[in-house]
């Protein structure tokens, strides 16, 4: 599975190979220069703090490099560079019933399949984005790694199936036993709110392929 020291490893190797210091990196990408510091790579108490996908999707975009490329400084890390092959599908098409198990499982045949490092949850799976309800964060086409065993808390980005087969790429607001509500990050597209009753399930996005 991806580690800790491999991701933050790929980051510091990205920012030497485009001749930069990681908090280099940081600004060029327009965020605060202390991002990528080793001293903000764990909490004071010891826990480790990992990079979120929007801050890698803007050090890919500041320096032009590919998700391949990123990938390559993962796989040459500790973790042994493991890949497998996970099914891949699109966000439309995922709502049409016999892709999923009511626990949101990917099932069934008809899935296509992409190459990637090896997560250690063997039911994640990739969603290809269409819309543009999440832009800038997620752009139409993008591919997301989705993993239904993972505990979702507010702030995550998820995707949520609802019993009448919509299924939405958005941010976690807030959820209680009765309702969901959901951000979209573009503004012409408004926030959702869905009675829990009327969700099949909620899974975490754990990757982008920005």
């Amino acid at each position: 599975m991806l580690s800790h020291a491999q991701v933050w490893a790929a980051i510091d190797t990205l920012a030497k190979r485009y001749g930069m210091s990681p908090s280099g990196l940081a600004r060029k990408a327009g965020l605060d220069a202390t991002t990528f510091n080793k001293s903000k790579r764990q909490t004071p108490d010891g826990r480790l703090r990992w990079p979120s996908t929007e801050s890698l999707a803007k050090i890919l975009d500041a320096t032009g490099a590919s998700i391949d490329e990123f990938m390559g400084f993962l796989e040459s890390r500790d973790s042994g560079g493991a890949k497998r092959t996970i099914p891949l599908i699109g966000l439309a098409q995922a709502g049409v019933g016999g892709f999923f198990d009511d626990a949101g499982f990917p099932v069934g045949a008809g899935w296509d399949e992409v190459a990637f490092p090896n997560l250690g949850d063997p039911q994640a799976y990739a969603l290809e984005i269409s819309g543009d309800s999440m832009q800038p964060l997620y752009r139409d086409g993008d591919i997301v790694i989705v993993s239904p065993g993972a505990n979702v808390r507010r702030g995550d980005r998820v995707v949520v199936k609802t019993l009448e087969g919509e299924v939405l790429a958005k941010e976690l607001k807030r959820r209680t036993e009765k309702t969901i509500e959901l951000r979209s990050h573009n503004p012409e597209h408004p926030d959702r709110v869905l009675p829990m009753d009327k969700v099949a399930w909620v899974a975490r996005i754990m990757w982008s392929s920005q």
